[in-house]
């Protein structure tokens, strides 16, 4: 039995897990990757890539191997039953807030697929067939049994799925409820009845279906729901295509993939304690109405692996981990309070949601189709669902009441060429229009002058901090910009 060492050990090699591997080591921290099975998946359920998520594979510099790799959906297409209302084109409402105002479309075993071979390329590969099996705490950091191997580390992140080995160790409670209904996903080919190149939503009075485009003619991932009516918990494909038939006017040739699976809601009480930490789907578990889950914990990844390193190089003391939680876990609850409540609405039996699903639905999504392109709530919209709007409250001892600024706390503002330089990966200071970069703070950071953002909350005449992962954690006029930003460097 060989042990081994490194400073942070990352258990479970899913997308969260291989993205927080990326980043760590181009950041320069030492680290081993574990887990049980034998390579990438080959078979997935996640495969919506939001935009935030396609801006943090950019930052570590292989977005364009995502966008080759991903199928465009290019609308939403919004139906009831067999019907479809027409299409909202995504990027008519992403347009101006990011360069990917669109949902790119790439199942999980080709993210997987991406970043191991960029993780590769870094130096770092990953201990496959080698489970963990026990994590304890120790003086110096964390020791793990994995596969036949004792490892010692500093930090140990869990990314290992629901079923987390390090959460159930470290006695975490997984809150929340699972769902009595049960799900199907399939992927076929020679499918038609749907919208091309769209995001096909359509409830209907009892059921609903979703379908996304992907690579190849005809080729589409659906997702729909079949109650189990007489208790045995049994399904096949035939019921599924015979529901879809019957239901919606959706037909197919041949599958590549068919299964069930019952909904989770549930959040971990804590993402943090001690030396360990979750990601991913170890900290939340949600239906996939929406397409969050992979990317939230992409982002959870991005988040940590700046956090760790800050901490490991001697740049902040271990309180800075504390963060982590404070900014994610949140996000992780607002997301699965939201789709436990969509999903309800979805799948209740209930008289009032059957009423809304068959008449409110066809009244009000004919008339979105013609009003959301164009306004500001449409724009609202995309940036919640591709999570650009997520919002970190930075200072803990604001009121919990407080109006949320609309820059400081949020990931910074795009603006056309002013996300290139965050490809660095370290702290800088931005101004836009009015401003010299002879009268930024002398902190020792890059400091980045661009043209004024009009369209943007960006303000001329001030300088803004920027963190590594993107967000900004403060703003200032030039005479006060120093010490604001060196408290909010200490914060």
């Amino acid at each position: 039995m060989a042990e081994l060492s490194c400073e942070v050990l990352v258990v479970g090699a899913g997308p969260t897990g291989l993205m927080l591997a990326n980043w760590l080591t181009r950041l320069g921290v030492r680290v081993i990757v574990a887990d049980g099975k034998d390579g990438p998946t080959t078979e997935s359920r996640a495969l919506v890539v939001q935009a935030r998520s396609l801006e943090i594979y950019d930052q570590l510099g292989i977005g364009d191997q995502v966008l080759e790799a991903a199928h465009r959906a290019e609308a939403l297409a919004p139906g009831f039953g067999a019907r479809a209302f027409g299409r909202i084109p995504l990027g008519r409402l992403g347009a101006g807030v990011t360069a990917y105002p669109y949902i790119e479309v790439l199942e999980q075993s080709r993210n997987e697929e991406i970043l191991y071979d960029n993780l590769r390329k870094l130096g770092t590969d990953v201990l496959w067939e080698s489970p963990v099996t026990a994590v304890v705490q120790t003086d110096d950091g964390v020791e793990a049994k994995v596969g036949h191997h004792t490892v010692r580390a500093r930090f140990c992140v869990g990314c290992d799925g629901a079923n987390s080995v390090v959460r159930k160790a470290r006695r975490i409670p997984f809150e929340g409820v699972t769902n009595p209904h049960r799900f199907f996903v399939l992927d076929a080919a020679g499918v038609r009845g749907l919208v091309r190149d769209a995001v096909n939503v359509r409830p209907e009075r009892t059921d609903f279906l979703l379908g996304f485009p992907m690579r190849g003619a005809d080729n589409w991932r659906l997702i729909g729901l079949v109650r189990d009516t007489n208790g045995d918990g049994g399904l096949d494909e035939e019921d599924a295509r015979e529901r879809m038939r019957r239901t919606y006017g959706v037909t197919y040739d041949r599958s590549r993939w068919f299964a069930t699976y019952r909904v989770h809601h549930r959040v971990a009480a804590a993402f943090r304690d001690g030396p360990f930490f979750l990601a991913g789907d170890a900290a939340h578990v949600h239906s996939p109405v929406g397409g969050q889950g992979m990317n939230t914990g992409l982002q959870d990844a991005h988040n940590l692996a700046f956090k760790l390193t800050d901490v490991l190089r001697g740049t902040r003391k271990d309180g800075w981990l504390d963060r982590y939680e404070a900014e994610r876990r949140p996000v992780a609850r607002t997301l699965v309070a939201t789709t436990d409540r969509l999903f309800g609405l979805i799948t209740s039996t209930r008289l009032p949601a059957r009423a809304v699903r068959r008449l409110v639905i066809p009244l009000l999504a004919p008339i979105a189709v013609r009003i959301l392109p164009g306004s500001s709530g449409g724009s609202r919209l995309f940036q919640y669902i591709s999570q650009i709007r997520i919002h970190y409250r930075l200072d803990p001892d604001a009121p919990a009441d407080q109006r949320r600024d609309p820059v400081i706390g949020r990931r910074l503002p795009w603006t056309g060429d002013n996300h290139a330089v965050l490809r660095a990966a370290c702290w800088q200071i931005h101004g836009y229009g009015d401003v010299v970069a002879a009268d930024a703070p002398a902190l020792g950071l890059p400091v980045h002058i661009f043209p004024p953002a009009p369209a943007t909350p960006l303000r001329p005449g001030l300088f803004y901090l920027v963190r590594p992962d993107g967000f900004v954690a403060a703003r200032a006029e030039a005479a006060q910009a120093e010490t604001h930003f060196r408290h909010a460097l200490a914060r």
